[in-house]
């Protein structure tokens, strides 16, 4: 038995590890099919790959941050040939997610995402300062290696910094929200679920390819789906739009037609950022409130419990109830 346990851990460890690092290539070759050109610096608006080792980092512990090195290492390899860069993006990649992880943890933030703090942690320790480790470490790696101009440098990192921050707002919230789903909703649940996503489907669409500049449009939406589904529903819903709006960019149609390449950068990357904070920060005060309520609507359940068994077991039937005892009256001499 020891002998099996053993070998059986290591093949765990292989198999989670294989997992992870297949998820993380995966990821990010789907978040390269939108990338951007902006001075000369190829860019992705919304970083997939970033979000899924966070979440894989979340779920399964620190142990898998083999899977994420893996996983860039061998989407650097996907994309050209290796140089001396691919060290220094390889640990920049799994620092990143692994900086996260560790501040993420040391806030006590839940997966579950219950709580607003647990979102404004993700916001602030998981995005915006995490990332700065990964995008710093890339952006050097490139300059060290001579593949980057001193004069990119900035839009560069800005750009590598964005998409990865980004990847995490969007991304991680929705595979922990996933993650989270222990049973399937009811069927009138289903029905509204069916309604909402076509009316997302069309009402994005319109928004991010009219060219009345109508991305406002898409914040009713948002705002539904995190009232009625909360989390998975609130962070599905910004994802869809981030991913229409990337595409509308890079085609340079509906809102992001006719603006410079630095425009369209800044323009999208701002909408993003706003729909996915309103998505996530909304989507964890709703998530707060039900859980208080219901905490709420339990203590009363107890506590009336424990006033009708008080009432049906204070005074038992055949017990006598005492008498007062009658005052004493004094006597005079006789």
């Amino acid at each position: 038995m020891v002998g099996y346990q053993e070998l059986r851990r290591p093949a765990v460890f292989a198999l989670r590890a294989l997992t992870v690092a297949t998820c993380y290539v995966v990821a990010g070759r789907l978040g390269l099919l939108c990338r951007l050109t902006v001075q000369g610096a190829v860019f992705t608006p919304v970083y997939p790959a970033t979000g899924v080792a966070l979440a894989c980092l979340l779920v399964f512990g620190l142990g898998c941050w083999p899977g994420v090195s893996l996983g860039a290492f061998f989407l650097v390899l996907s994309l050209g040939p290796p140089g001396p860069d691919v060290v220094g993006i390889v640990v920049g990649n799994t620092a990143g997610p692994v900086c996260a992880c560790v501040l993420l943890r040391r806030a006590g933030f839940r997966t579950d995402l219950a709580r607003l703090r647990d979102g404004l942690a993700l916001v602030f320790l998981g995005a915006l300062a995490a990332m700065l480790v990964s995008s710093t470490a890339g952006v050097v790696s490139l300059l060290l290696a001579g593949k980057l101009a001193a004069t990119h440098f900035w839009s560069t990192w800005l750009a590598w910094w964005v998409g990865d921050a980004m990847g995490v707002l969007i991304v991680t919230p929705v595979l922990l929200a996933l993650w989270e789903v222990r049973r399937p909703p009811s069927a009138a649940r289903w029905k509204e679920a069916l309604a909402l996503a076509v009316v997302t489907a069309g009402l994005v669409t319109v928004a991010t390819h009219s060219t009345m500049s109508a991305l406002f449009l898409v914040y009713p939406v948002v705002i539904w789906s995190a009232l009625r589904f909360r989390l998975a529903g609130g962070m599905l819903c910004a994802l869809f739009t981030s991913v229409m709006a990337a595409v509308a960019a890079r085609d340079g149609v509906g809102a992001f037609a006719r603006l410079s390449p630095v425009q369209v950068m800044l323009k999208l990357q701002l909408f993003n950022g706003s729909l996915a904070l309103t998505a996530l920060l909304l989507s964890a005060v709703i998530t707060e409130q039900h859980h208080t309520r219901r905490s709420v609507e339990e203590a009363c359940n107890e506590l009336a419990e424990v006033l009708e068994h008080l009432t049906a077991h204070g005074s038992p039937a055949g017990r006598a109830t005492p008498r007062p005892e009658e005052p004493r009256r004094e006597r005079g001499p006789r």
